[in-house]
């Protein structure tokens, strides 16, 4: 398949003297589901028996509906016969009008019949010619002997064209089909390899826009193949499994029997489109590839694509494009092309104004909601209709649409679509400004846009071609597209409508028009609150064709389908989040930082870091080494504070105490136990004159540093206080007995002074214990993680919960916002990590590993997590994988820290150690 989807339908338009020795004949000749068999060398006899006999030399093609003949010579037109308009068939001779003639020719065959097309004549693109009435063509066969089978199968398929139900003729034509393949196998001969291992074959069919082509796959331990049945337009199609990126199963024909193979990361054409005669045949051959590719290729998910979009790693554009490819959408099935929005609704300005909201269409209505008066029309029409109802009884995206806008490249597929002739001049593509008033105003037309209009090639807009697209009633031909008085030429139109894509406007609202098309208002209530409602016909699930009996109905139901445009397979079924605005730039990227900057062993070095510096740090965080490590518990660490100048290190454990450890020392400088009962983690508070520790005991202790004692206690809570935080004087305690408290108070700063009394503010209420809590940058929000997997987000202004999401199947460890407080982050015992996007509470991103991750710190792209084995881990999130392991304790680790310039990391252990961590830059 062509790497761009110009190239993609170009491949098939051959025009000019340029292309004489290319071959003329393309699938997109035959008619909507036809198949194409076999081929022969032949001359066509004419005017046999008079003065002006002639031979014209060509190839006799057998297709399932048609005879088509291709002379050699680019002068004659392409010949097709329907085999429906055919009143006999027979070998030359045999046939009452052929018996004039005096001698029957060698390997003759004679077609009488009613109607004729003219095709290509001179290689032109133009619309068919038609010639009626009572005709004899004679085509005689290089092989003489081939002409009974050749015969016999014409008219096998002509009894097949001529029956009066549509189910039947499509079966006849199956059941020809399917013995001509079962009579046939994949060549082995082709193979790369004489050591390649075969590991499957089966019946399938290519798919490309338009038309199927039937024939077998193969798959071998290094490579995916696919033989035509009829050796066009190649003998082999061939895929090294090392060189795929992405594989897809795809609904084709509303059936799951498609497979879309992809050697590129990031292009919307794929290599490959099969579909497959059994279902069964189809998933084993993803398996195969999947379990291949899993060695060598990261999974894309919906989820991780969003991450990617909102933290500006893909522009709106990409976006957009994988959305589509997810989603079903595929540049090989005109009825599922992919589907972009109509952007700008300025068409009439001499500048476009991107600061201007006016320049935009509204993105959170469907286009058949953008004018109030139509759609209070639509509606009465609704409200009185019978279900089931529909708002709209057309589509936004179908064949029909995709090929208005690309007539000018692929003026092939406009004749193969409506049987060789193009639409009238006045209703084709012929203005940027029509077009989209009529999308505005029209009665039935509320058609969306496709890539094409955000790309870099202009050629769909300008007749390049030189096609013959007929004359409007004004009296002008149509030629090139109109363009709105703000583009200059083509070039500067695509490139103003690029710009208006990625516009700070449309960043901020594309999130609406993707909840539409892609997501929660695409169905249900939410859809006819949106004004969102299509036909039913239209959706995923909407008809079952396996439960249609009649054969008739079944085919005439596909062909609507078809034709009438599919809605794409919804990706969402929650609000979809905002882009993070108004920064669309990526958090961390490579830079050339002198490593020799960082070289210096002392904290200094790295205390005037700018936010850049620390992006470049996250970036090396795969280069942590580990420093020192020291034993100083007899039982696992649960919590590490340190100060502010990184002398004093400060440590709980479940052996009940916390421990003060100087870091210049290195030695341990005070132990103090609260009580009999393992502490469950630790916090310095602004000043570093107090440490506070959570203890299994209920209660919350604060040990002042300077007096060396203990200074107060705060029993708040009924069973174990699990984690604890801290800020702007007010304390957050969760707990196993399902609460997180928020406390007032300031400890005392003097020993003997009168102790605070702590003021309960708020108090979260939870179904089970809450085992690990964290605050956003600001506060105002807190993240609440349970035993049973549920991450729960509160905003802590109302002391209200703002989502509550089931996202582990087991108990959360721990959890974290992402810097900008647009992202949670969680870890499970059941070993994903979680994103969840903290506007809308959607799940955007789970990447599992095999074993729990106990604690973790990040940025909002890439983690640094414990994890249960004493590994460190370093996540590319965004990449969706690990990028390093780091050998690390010996038990799992229980704890981390990190400073503030994300140089140094102190972890804590199940094996009773803490380590030093330097990042070596």
């Amino acid at each position: 398949m062509a790497r761009n989807m110009h190239q993609a339908f170009a491949g098939a338009t051959v025009v000019g003297e340029t292309q004489h020795r290319r071959e003329r004949f393309s699938l997109l000749l035959l008619n909507l589901e036809e198949y194409y068999f076999e081929q022969h060398t032949a001359n066509h006899i004419q005017h046999k028996g008079s003065q002006n006999e002639r031979k014209i030399r060509g190839s006799l093609k057998i297709c399932s509906k048609s005879v088509i003949f291709e002379p050699d010579a680019i002068s004659q037109p392409i010949i097709k016969i329907p085999l429906r308009d055919c009143i006999k068939i027979g070998k030359h001779g045999e046939n009452g009008a052929s018996r004039h003639f005096a001698k029957a020719i060698s390997g003759g065959i004679s077609l009488i019949f009613s109607q004729v097309y003219f095709i290509k004549e001179h290689n032109i693109v133009a619309p068919y010619k038609i010639e009626r009435g009572t005709m004899e063509y004679v085509f005689e066969l290089d092989v003489s002997g081939k002409v009974e089978d050749v015969v016999e199968t014409l008219l096998q398929l002509h009894r097949a064209s001529c029956l009066d139900k549509l189910g039947d003729q499509t079966a006849m034509i199956t059941a020809i089909l399917q013995s001509r393949l079962a009579r046939t196998s994949f060549d082995k001969n082709r193979f790369q390899s004489v050591s390649e291992k075969l590991h499957m074959e089966c019946k399938a069919e290519m798919v490309t826009p338009l038309v199927t082509n039937p024939g077998h796959a193969c798959i071998t331990d290094t490579t995916l193949y696919f033989q035509p049945l009829n050796g066009y337009p190649k003998p082999m199609v061939q895929i090294t499994l090392h060189d795929i990126r992405r594989i897809y199963k795809r609904r084709h024909g509303l059936m799951p029997l498609g497979l879309e193979v992809f050697c590129t990361e990031d292009d919307l054409c794929s290599d490959v489109y099969l579909k497959f005669y059994e279902r069964q045949d189809r998933d084993d051959l993803y398996f195969y590839i999947a379990t291949y590719l899993e060695h060598h290729v990261a999974e894309r998910t919906a989820e991780g694509y969003t991450l990617q979009w909102q933290r500006g790693l893909l522009s709106n554009y990409q976006y957009l494009l994988h959305l589509n490819t997810l989603a079903d959408r595929s540049c090989n099935d005109l009825s599922q092309y992919p589907v972009f929005p109509w952007i700008v609704s300025d068409y009439s300005s001499s500048e476009l104004d991107l600061s201007n909201p006016g320049t935009f269409r509204d993105l959170s209505k469907p286009v058949g909601a953008l004018n109030k008066e139509r759609l209070e029309r639509l509606l009465t029409r609704y409200q009185e209709m019978p279900e089931p109802k529909f708002m709209y009884g057309s589509h936004y995206s179908s064949p029909g649409y995709v090929l208005f806008y690309l007539v000018r490249i692929a003026p092939e597929y406009m004749l193969c679509l409506q049987n060789g002739r193009f639409d009238n001049a006045d209703r084709m593509f012929n203005s940027i400004a029509e077009t989209w008033k009529n999308c505005l105003d029209g009665a039935t037309d509320f058609k969306e846009l496709i890539p094409e209009f955000y790309g870099d090639d202009v050629s769909f807009l300008v007749n390049s071609l030189k096609l013959d697209l007929g004359k409007r009633q004004g009296g002008q031909m149509v030629d090139d597209v109109e363009l709105p008085p703000w583009a200059r030429s083509p070039e500067d139109f695509l490139q103003k409508s690029r710009d208006a894509l990625e516009s700070d406007y449309v960043s901020e609202h594309l999130h609406e028009w993707i909840d539409l098309v892609f997501g929660y208002k695409q169905k249900g209530r939410d859809a006819v609150g949106a004004h969102n409602v299509f036909h039913p016909l239209t959706y995923e699930g909407g008809v079952d064709l396996n439960s249609t009996e009649d054969p008739d109905e079944k085919v005439a139901m596909l062909t609507q389908i078809l034709e009438f445009g599919q809605t794409p397979k919804q990706l969402f079924v929650t609000p979809h989040p905002r882009r993070i605005t108004p920064k669309f730039k990526r958090l961390f990227q490579p830079s050339s930082y002198n490593a020799s900057t960082a070289d210096s062993p002392g904290e200094e070095s790295f205390e005037d870091l700018t936010e850049e510096s620390r992006t470049l740090a996250w970036s090396n965080i795969t280069r942590l080494q580990l420093h020192e490590q020291h034993k100083i518990h007899k039982e696992a660490v649960t919590g590490i504070a340190v100060s502010r100048s990184g002398s004093s290190v400060f440590t709980t454990s479940q052996d009940s105490t916390l421990k003060m450890f100087s870091k210049e020392s290195k030695m341990l400088q005070r132990s103090i136990s609260f009580s009999n009962m393992a502490l469950s983690s630790c916090l310095l508070l602004p000043g570093d004159a107090t440490v506070v520790s959570s203890s299994w005991d209920n209660n919350v202790y604060f040990y002042s540093i300077a007096f060396g004692r203990r200074q107060d206690t705060l029993m708040g809570h009924d069973d174990a206080v699990s984690k604890i935080c801290w800020h702007d004087n007010r304390l957050y305690s969760a707990s196993w007995d399902s609460t997180v408290k928020v406390w007032s108070g300031v400890p005392a700063e003097m020993p003997g002074s009168r102790r605070h009394q702590f003021d309960l503010l708020a108090e979260l209420e939870h179904d089970v214990s809450v085992d690990t809590i964290s605050l956003s940058a600001a506060s105002t929000l807190l993240v609440s993680g349970t035993k049973e997997g549920t991450v729960t987000i509160w905003d802590l202004t109302a002391a209200t919960i703002l989502h509550q999401i089931p996202c582990h199947s087991g108990t959360v460890c721990d959890t974290a916002f992402s810097p900008d407080s647009r992202h949670v982050l969680s870890a499970g015992e059941d070993g994903c990590l979680n994103v969840v996007d903290v506007q809308t509470g959607m799940l955007i991103s789970s990447l599992t590993s095999d074993e729990p991750q106990r604690c973790f710190l990040w940025d909002g792209n890439s983690v640094l997590s414990g994890s249960q084995s004493g590994e460190l881990l370093v996540w590319d999130l965004l990449g969706g994988k690990i990028r390093e392991r780091i050998q690390g304790h010996t038990g799992a680790v229980t704890c981390m820290w990190m400073n503030e310039q994300c140089s140094r990391v102190i972890t804590g252990g199940e094996d009773r150690q803490i380590m030093f961590w330097k990042l070596q830059c």
